[in-house]
C-alpha cells in the first residue's frame, strides 16, 4: 500500500494559466427547440419525451354576491301605494321611475316618468307589492324620502319628505341637496 506521502508518487503538475489546445472539452450549445408537438414525441417509450405543459387549472366559479339593503332607499305611505296599484291596473301597466333633474330656483327637481322594465343601475323599491324604480343618479339625493299621493280641490300629486333638503324654493318646485 502506498500512502499519498509515499515519495515514490510523483506531485501533481502545477496549475498553469492556460489549459493547452485539445485539452478542453468541446461547448455545446444547444440549439432553441421548437414548440412540442406529436411530431416531436419520440414512438419509443424508452426515448427521452418532450411535452408541452399541462393546461392551466381552470379558476373556481363563485357565485356572484347579493347585497340586500338593510332598509329600503325611499317608503311609500298606503295612499301612495294605492295610488300605484291603481295605474298599474290601467290598459298599459307600467314601472314608475323616480328621478331628479337640474331645474327650478333650487336647482333639483323630482321627475316622474313611466318605464317598461328597469334599467341596468336602477334601485328597484318594493313595497306592499308595488314597485317603484330609482335613477341611479339621484339614488343619493332621495335615499331615505317618503313618498306620499296628496290630493285636494286644485290637483293631485304625488308629494315628497326628504329629509335630505338643505335648502328648497318658495313654491315647493324645486330643492337643493348638499353631498
Amino acid at each position: 500500500m502506498m500512502s499519498a506521502l509515499s515519495p515514490d508518487r510523483h506531485p501533481p503538475p502545477p496549475p498553469s494559466s492556460k489549459p493547452a489546445l485539445g485539452e478542453t472539452p468541446p461547448v455545446v450549445i444547444p440549439a432553441a427547440t421548437p414548440a412540442p408537438s406529436a411530431k416531436t414525441l419520440a414512438p419509443h417509450a424508452d426515448s427521452p419525451q418532450i411535452a408541452a405543459r399541462p393546461p392551466r387549472a381552470p379558476k373556481a366559479v363563485r357565485p356572484k354576491p347579493t347585497i340586500r339593503a338593510t332598509k329600503a332607499a325611499i317608503t311609500l305611505t298606503p295612499t301612495a301605494v294605492h295610488r300605484l296599484r291603481m295605474l298599474l291596473r290601467g290598459p298599459t301597466p307600467q314601472l314608475i321611475r323616480i328621478g331628479v333633474r337640474n331645474k327650478g330656483c333650487a336647482g333639483l327637481s323630482y321627475h316622474l316618468e313611466y318605464v317598461e322594465r328597469p334599467g341596468k343601475f336602477d334601485e328597484v323599491v318594493e313595497q306592499d307589492g308595488v314597485r317603484v324604480l330609482i335613477d341611479s343618479k339621484a339614488l343619493f339625493s332621495i335615499i331615505g324620502s317618503e313618498m306620499d299621493w296628496k290630493e285636494d280641490a286644485l290637483s293631485a300629486k304625488f308629494a315628497f319628505k326628504n329629509p335630505n333638503i338643505t335648502d328648497a324654493c318658495g313654491c315647493g318646485e324645486s330643492f337643493t341637496v348638499d353631498s
